[in-house]
């Protein structure tokens, strides 16, 4: 549990360090050219998420993600294939802590101070909105991929969804309440208000069990024990073993 801890703890660091320092840079090299800016900023991310679902996917799953981590517990409850409810908030603390750490890291590297609150508004029913669509894609990617046996798929195709979500959502697709926590840090491009963060964490909540409700919908067994590869409730992002009560099993 602890190597599952600090693999979601930094790889949610490294993931908001992508967003939040791609955001400074982009500002800095494309001045004045917001297009420009979101191109530089979408396309890091995407090649960052990308890369660290590899790399911490066979240890923790890769969530990076309280809502996706939710969405596990929720689908596996019936199986006992998910995350326990106690470790979804082990992680949901890990990713939260690597989300802030991420941030300031981010402003370390390009010379600001180390924390900055950003004073960026956004809120309104059209961001919320936003937010609703584009974490409940999310979710229902990810366990869409593990209930139909395709869980390698989840790097570059959850890379993908995030990138595109950039240019079509009004939020830019933030869809995850630790970077969104961590993106309060930063007073940049990449920034949000501490009064927006309710709101925005709020939707994707909402948004995570519409996409809960999208997988049920479509794949009803996806925890019915005699149901071949039904565990897979159990594996977002990436398959991965854990021994967890001194049993070994699958989780996610």
């Amino acid at each position: 549990m602890a190597r599952r801890l600090s693999a979601e703890a930094l790889g949610t660091l490294l993931l908001v360090t992508v967003v939040v320092g791609s955001g400074i840079a982009a500002q800095r090299l494309s001045p004045g050219d917001v297009g420009l800016q979101l191109l530089e900023n979408s396309t890091a991310t995407v090649l960052g998420l990308t890369v660290l679902i590899l790399l911490f996917g066979p240890t923790s799953g890769a969530h990076f993600n309280p809502v996706v981590s939710l969405a596990g517990w929720f689908l596996g409850r019936r199986t006992h294939n998910g995350l326990t409810l106690s470790e979804v908030g082990a992680y949901t603390l890990a990713q939260v802590a690597g989300g802030i750490a991420g941030a300031v890291l981010a402003n370390l590297m390009f010379g600001l101070p180390a924390v900055e609150i950003s004073t960026t508004a956004r809120t309104g029913s059209d961001l919320w909105l936003a937010e609703v669509v584009a974490t409940t894609g999310l979710v229902a990617l990810i366990f869409t991929l593990a209930r139909t046996g395709r869980g390698a798929l989840a790097a570059p195709a959850v890379g993908a969804y995030i990138g595109a979500a950039y240019w079509f959502t009004s939020s830019t697709s933030f869809a995850n309440p630790a970077v969104t926590v961590g993106r309060v840090f930063s007073d940049t491009f990449a920034g949000i208000e501490p009064g927006s963060v309710p709101g925005f964490v709020a939707a994707q909540v909402v948004g995570a069990f519409l996409g809960v409700a999208l997988v049920r919908w479509f794949h009803p067994d996806i925890d019915t024990p005699d149901t071949p590869g039904a565990d897979t409730a159990a594996r977002a992002v990436v398959p991965h073993a854990t021994a967890p009560s001194g049993t070994e099993r699958k989780s996610g």
